[in-house]
């Protein structure tokens, strides 16, 4: 596999897909976080996770087209308020789908991923009526065209830098708002103890939808970020959920640092395997090599210490 290239091309290439894999790791922790804060602190099995994300992608688009029609002088600008209106977007349809659906399943994981199995199909089929079967596409502000020469072999996109920017920016929003804020404690409290959280005054209801909506607000955020590296369909959310999944379970629920150490070692393994081998093997090899490691340690690369 490797003879057929000298150490100075497959040093260009490593890096090349290095910087590929960037990319896709800034998409699979922007979706990840979300499923994190959904999974790993209210243990729902949520299914639907990648259509929140492709809403905030169509979003995006709908913006773009906006902008480009409308306000044209104005649309190197569009991204931020895309972004903006993503989380909104997503968030809002979560605390509906906690409303209306998750909140009667609370203690049921089985029930909740066959419920939103069903949404994702509902989704799915909603997107397909408004928009169409065929994929569309976001048109980038000049800013972020073209890239950045490191060496005269290697040179970095515009658009993954941001992305990566973007993906640092969240994670660390994530970070904040679950360790340092009232939110976070009272999220922690109830994980731990939902009635003794009730006793001392916590709103689980309240507590439990809003944290629904924001682990689908960040899904939206990823679908902005998925504009960038690919088209969006009415199915492409389903690309990546078995990937976000893999990821969050791999670096251990519950831990934002084992999601960003699972997504990037997850996705800088596909990048570089797929240039070699096709995208399908890449994907097998990475599963064996992660359900092999989960074997050995079952709680994920990172678990929370808790009092027993």
């Amino acid at each position: 596999m490797f003879s057929d290239y000298s150490w100075a091309d497959l040093g260009a290439i490593f890096a090349m897909q290095g910087f590929a894999g960037l990319t896709l790791f800034a998409v699979f922790v922007l979706m990840a976080l979300g499923l994190a804060i959904i999974f790993g602190q209210m243990g729902v099995i949520n299914l639907a996770h990648g259509e929140f994300m492709i809403l905030g992608a169509y979003v995006t688009y709908l913006v773009s087209t906006f902008f480009a029609e409308y306000m044209p002088a104005l649309f190197s600008l569009y991204f931020f308020v895309a972004m903006f209106l993503a989380f909104l977007a997503s968030g809002a349809l979560g605390l509906l789908v906690e409303w209306a659906l998750i909140r009667h399943l609370y203690k049921r994981p089985l029930d909740t991923l066959l419920a939103t199995w069903g949404l994702s199909l509902i989704l799915q089929q909603t997107y397909r009526s408004v928009f169409g079967a065929r994929e569309v596409g976001v048109s980038l502000p000049d800013w972020m065209m073209g890239s950045l020469p490191l060496t005269d072999l290697i040179e970095v996109p515009i658009n993954g830098i941001f992305v990566m920017i973007l993906a640092i920016g969240i994670s660390t929003a994530v970070y904040v708002m679950l360790f340092r804020s009232n939110w976070g404690r009272q999220v922690r409290a109830i994980n731990q103890n939902r009635d003794m959280a009730s006793a001392v005054g916590i709103n689980a209801e309240w507590t439990d939808r809003l944290t629904f909506g924001i682990g689908c607000g960040v899904a939206g955020v990823a679908g902005s970020a998925f504009t960038m590296i690919g088209s969006t369909g009415p199915t492409s959310g389903q690309l990546y959920i078995v990937d976000t999944f893999l990821i969050v379970v791999f670096g251990g629920t519950a831990s934002i640092l084992g999601t960003i150490a699972s997504a990037f070692s997850i996705s800088q393994a596909q990048s570089i395997m797929e240039f070699f081998l096709s995208g399908s093997m890449a994907k097998v090899l990475t599963l064996l090599v992660v359900v092999g490691i989960l074997m050995l340690r079952p709680q994920g690369l990172f678990s929370m210490k808790l009092r027993k």
